[in-house]
């Protein structure tokens, strides 16, 4: 309930405890928390917080509501210095909590929850035997190269200072994920850090980088946290997503981590899913590709929101540490590209095309199909089309056909740029982008006709196709297609949907095919960094544009040490026989194909719909208890955690929490319907409340509504 004006600090303590039993500690074993401890000055600290064995490690000082906790931390800190200078304070009045290393930082910060006392006899051990990060040496094995040692010291140097969050942006293919392994070596051997949480945004790249890891540090454990599993005290590096963690981080004080790695998360865990990352009181460290500047050139919407969710997460208006492209190609770690454009004439309309009714074959429609064209045409004999929404809206054979006469024609005769000279693209692996399964299927099937004469027996598959998010089947196919194209001759091309665009590792690739437009340019700079990386004999990569991307991005200015070669080819017309309905959206959002998860072995294993249901509702709570908080006190908070622990339990069944569900175990053996009401103030305002929860975790429009609490600014 709302605590009434005037409030005496006994209430704040009643609230307290409830929050320090939260995190596992016994209040009533004599050791673990003392109560009205007696100073030498003859003072009282309201709680001290000792180890196992008695020793304190900590004092609490608590207040009433009414009273701002900063202008509590210096008594707190007079009392800790009376207990043979105890290191760490806490300022807590029921509903917000302070945590002050008063060594080390000038002023208190605000935390989650307090530290159980695990994490504090961890963090104390630690301190005693700390020393300066940059007094240990970089491992050169590791990260050798002297931007990555640069960078590395950069992060130590912030950090001596106390700064909590950095940010590192970083070029595709130079070594962010070796960089942050020898980062991790370095602060583990100075004692600077215990436990690290390394988060990614995709299941697949976290068993990607728990193979690097084991690699690079196989002195200090690490596993790969699946969906609905317990954290492994015994490891050093937990390597995860965020949705697979929904179920599991709130039963952890957040003093479990002291280092926070993000590695390319999608926009929203800095924006509707920061709550997660903000819950672990750990130094937070951004990794990136994408080139973070107050002013994205692009006109996409959520590049911007992106770039600013992300600076504001960090707290800084700049990258911490910066290598791009430029830096990369120019002292030889990545290999520059050039750019040959060709497109169709359907594909280069400015403003669009137009169909007419009697270029299409409506005899081989079939009767949904035809019916949607009649509506759409709705009695006029032509409709315009933009060609954004080819293969998105609308699919040309005819188009498709040509993209891939084109690639073969130049790569079996190359192509004279401006200047005269004659140009052949390198004869090697291909990754092109397609924009649906339906067209990565199609592309696939023409590609490995084109390429027929090439293959060794007519089964061989030259060309295949990976897609992520259309269903179980496609995705247990990619593993295993991803692995062939990675480690075997065949195939030789590969189409990807959402795939293959981020954090895909594969040297040898010497082409990629853009058969799929973006406006963002931080998806498009993620594509095109697939090309990046150095292997032998590879000189350069050739990028093939098809839809224009590159003159949308301005991807043609000139580099020094070779750079961009901006081509262009006559283009053939090609008049469309039949068009498909499809309608799928451009940018990926991780939330819809993050609940997968693999075996031990590295098999994808598939949950049951009520599972599926579970971690689905799991991730519309945590969105939506985000978004409540502000507004809640830690009773209300409390509660609502247990609604939510109800919901996940019995999601298969449930299609609304209402008021009758109090009078249910759990909620009967706290205090049931009377209790929540009470908690609420009120019945109108609990049910309010629920309506609220019901409406974004239960209804058709649920995504929607969850979209709207984040409203653009």
């Amino acid at each position: 309930m709302t605590p009434p004006s005037g409030q005496k600090e006994a209430f704040s303590r009643v609230l307290i405890d409830a929050q320090l039993k939260d995190v596992g500690w016994d209040l009533t074993d004599g050791t673990s928390v003392r109560y009205e401890y007696q100073l030498p000055d003859g003072t009282f600290a309201d709680y001290v917080l000792s180890d196992r064995h008695g020793r304190a490690m900590a004092v609490v000082e608590a207040k009433r509501a009414a009273v701002n906790l900063q202008e509590a931390a210096e008594q707190g800190k007079a009392y800790a210095e009376q207990l043979d200078d105890v290191p760490y304070v806490f300022l807590a009045n029921g509903e917000e909590i302070l945590f002050w290393d008063y060594h080390n930082e000038a002023y208190p910060h605000t935390i989650s929850t307090f530290f159980s006392q695990p994490d504090l006899e961890r963090r104390i051990a630690s301190r005693k035997v700390r020393v300066d990060p940059l007094t240990r040496p970089v491992d050169n094995r590791i990260a050798g190269r002297g931007y990555q040692k640069e960078c590395i010291d950069t992060l130590c140097q912030e950090m001596n200072t106390n700064r909590r969050k950095m940010l590192v942006e970083m070029a595709t293919g130079t070594g962010k994920t070796r960089t942050a392994a020898a980062l991790i070596k370095r602060l583990f051997e100075a004692n600077a850090v215990t436990r690290v949480l390394f988060l990614v945004d995709r299941i697949t790249l976290a068993k990607q980088t728990e193979d690097a890891f084991n690699e690079h540090l196989p002195d200090y454990p690490c596993y790969m946290l699946r969906a609905g599993r317990r954290f492994q005290d015994e490891k050093r590096v937990t390597i995860t997503t965020l949705q697979s963690m929904i179920n599991t981080y709130r039963d952890y004080s957040s003093g479990y981590f002291d280092l926070v790695i993000t590695d390319e998360c999608h926009r929203s865990i800095y924006g509707k899913w920061s709550g997660i990352l903000k819950y672990f009181d750990g130094i937070q460290i951004g990794l990136t590709a994408t080139p973070f500047t107050n002013e994205v050139e692009t006109g996409d919407e959520e590049d911007h929101e992106f770039v600013r969710d992300t600076l504001r997460f960090f707290e800084v208006d700049k990258p911490t540490f910066r290598y791009d492209l430029r830096q990369a190609v120019n002292e030889g770690y990545l290999v520059p590209y050039q750019i040959y454009k060709a497109r169709t004439v359907k594909t280069a309309a400015e403003g669009g095309f137009e169909v007419k009714k009697d270029e299409l074959d409506w005899s081989a429609m079939k009767p949904r199909v035809r019916e949607e064209f009649k509506q759409l045409f709705d009695g006029n004999d032509t409709i315009k089309v933009d060609p954004n929404a080819l293969e998105r809206k609308f699919t040309i054979p005819e188009r498709n056909r040509a993209i891939v006469r084109e690639f073969k024609q130049v790569m079996e005769k190359g192509y004279t740029d401006a200047q005269g000279v004659l140009r052949k693209p390198l004869i090697g692996k291909t990754i092109v982008f397609a924009v649906t399964k339906r067209h990565a299927e199609t592309l696939a099937q023409m590609f490995d006709e084109a390429f027929a004469h090439e293959k060794p027996s007519p089964d061989v598959r030259y060309a295949d196709f990976v897609v992520s998010g259309f269903g179980q089947d496609d995705t247990l196919d990619a593993t295993t297609k991803i692995k062939r194209f990675k480690k075997e001759k065949f195939p030789q091309i590969l189409v990807s949907v959402n795939m293959l665009d981020t954090g895909f590792d594969a040297p040898e690739v010497v082409n990629l095919v853009m058969a799929r437009f973006t406006r963002s340019v931080i998806l498009y700079r993620q594509m095109r960094g697939r090309g990046t990386r150095k292997a032998p004999g590879k000189s350069l990569f050739t990028l093939f544009d098809f839809v224009g991307v590159t003159d949308y991005h301005d991807d043609d200015e000139t580099m020094p040490e070779g750079g961009f070669i901006k081509e262009k080819k006559p283009r053939t017309r090609h008049e469309p026989r039949t068009l498909l309905t499809l309608d799928i959206d451009d940018h990926i959002d991780p939330t819809t194909r993050e609940w997968v998860t693999i075996d031990d072995n590295g098999n994808f294993v598939f949950l049951d719909p009520d599972e599926q249901q579970a971690a689905l509702v799991a991730a519309r709570f945590e969105a939506w208890f985000n978004t409540q908080q502000e507004s809640l006190h830690s009773d209300q908070k409390r509660l609502l955690l247990t609604v939510g622990e109800y919901i996940k339990a019995n999601a298969g069944q449930l299609e609304a929490f209402t008021i009758d569900h109090f009078v249910v175990p759990p909620f009967s053996n706290i205090g049931g319907l009377q209790r929540a009401i009470q908690v609420f103030g009120s019945e109108d305002r609990l049910a309010k409340i629920l309506d609220s929860l019901n409406r974004a975790i239960f209804s058709d429009e649920a995504d929607t509504i969850l979209a709207e609490a984040h409203p653009k600014p």
